[in-house]
């Protein structure tokens, strides 16, 4: 038995909310919103690194070009499509449309989906994917 003597009901806690899609965006909302604030750090000691000269930016390059390095760009990047897409879907909101639940279930995983796509998309026309460069920027061969 509880030693809980307040009459009020205690709020509900993980255990007792059902996993939705509505549930994860709000969460993914705020963490991304987080990671763009390191991401911003990130771009501060980018411009640091520039005008610091040549062997520095070189330094910071090889620490973003490296697996650790390309997969928090990727996060970044990531971060900042579903932000943004998510925020359009808030708009929406605001406006007073797409509360109910099915259209609110299918925006969430509409929003997911097209972020992942849109990273991919970005990440492919950057010439970031080794030995694809569909722009010819790079030189690389097709």
């Amino acid at each position: 038995m509880s030693d809980w003597t307040d009459k009020r009901p205690m709020s509900p806690h993980f255990q007792v909310w059902k996993w939705h899609v509505t549930m994860l965006g709000s969460i993914l909302h705020r963490a991304t919103g987080m990671a763009l604030y390191g991401g911003a750090a990130i771009a501060v000691a980018w411009l640091f690194a520039i005008t610091l000269g040549e062997d520095n930016y070189n330094q910071f390059a090889s620490l973003v070009g490296s697996i650790p390095g390309q997969v928090i760009v990727f996060g970044l990047l990531w971060s900042a499509v579903y932000h943004a897409l998510n925020g359009v879907r808030h708009l929406v909101w605001d406006a007073g449309h797409g509360f109910t639940p099915s259209t609110a279930n299918f925006t969430g995983w509409l929003v997911l989906l097209l972020s992942l796509l849109g990273v991919a998309g970005i990440w492919l026309l950057a010439g970031l994917v080794p030995g694809i460069d569909p722009l010819g920027v790079w030189g690389a061969q097709p």
